[in-house]
């Protein structure tokens, strides 16, 4: 009669396990309910398993950190940047008064050539002034800039500013104090008896002087912070 009872009262009874308590049966239980209602869940990784993370190789928030830094000196890596921007912006503008100037020099070359060769009537263009000669070294000091410019060098640089003294603001100075009694007389009189293609010469000179005094007092400015940014690298780099 006992081997007779009704199945559906003994399936729903708990099968007893020997050697199990019923309070770790029923936890064992609620896990594999669990994994039956997540069967997508995370697996869990043995800790001897789990890939070793170093943390150099780790990513910062701002993106990729650059290799062989820990991100510390980010300071001095800024600080760097700016001097070489400043350096970039320096260097740019030496060149673009250096190709001025290189005009001005051209022009004053080609009135000393045709005058001194006669290739033109002098009422035509006028017989350079005596400033004009020594101007015409000039073109030292912007070759010695055009060659420190690309390998930063100091020793050209320096050269370039000094010589720009001697052969560019001095001829100039000199030129101003040639023309001015013409030019006095010119301004008191009207008479002009220089020619540059019917402009009076003392007024086309000046306006060469006027214009070539600035791009030279640009060039030293310039050139003497760039010379700061220079020292100021090579110091920074001794320190290292």
């Amino acid at each position: 009669m006992n081997a007779r009872k009704n199945p559906r009262r003994n399936s729903g009874r708990r099968r007893h396990t020997p050697g199990i308590s019923p309070s770790l049966r029923v936890v064992r239980e609620s896990r594999n309910k669990k994994e039956e209602s997540f069967p997508f869940g995370p697996t869990l990784v043995p800790l001897h398993e789990k890939p070793h993370i170093e943390a150099g190789s780790m990513a910062s928030r701002a993106g990729p950190r650059a290799s062989g830094t820990d991100g510390s000196d980010f300071q001095h890596r800024e600080r760097v940047a700016s001097h070489y921007q400043m350096s970039v912006a320096l260097k740019s503008e030496i060149r673009k008064l250096n190709i001025v100037h290189v005009l001005i020099w051209v022009l004053m070359a080609a009135q000393v050539t045709v005058s001194q060769l006669s290739l033109v009537s002098h009422r035509m263009v006028a017989s350079p002034y005596q400033w004009e000669y020594p101007y015409l070294l000039s073109i030292i000091p912007t070759t010695f800039s055009f060659l420190a410019l690309p390998r930063n060098n100091i020793s050209y640089l320096v050269i370039s500013m000094i010589s720009t003294g001697l052969f560019c603001v001095a001829p100039l100075m000199y030129g101003g104090m040639e023309m001015f009694p013409v030019a006095q007389q010119l301004y008191r009189h009207g008479k002009a008896y220089r020619f540059i293609f019917g402009f009076s010469a003392v007024t086309v000179m000046y306006l060469v002087i006027v214009i070539a005094v600035q791009v030279h007092a640009w060039q030293i400015y310039y050139s003497k912070k760039l010379l700061d940014q220079w020292f100021t690298s090579t110091q920074e780099k001794k320190k290292k």
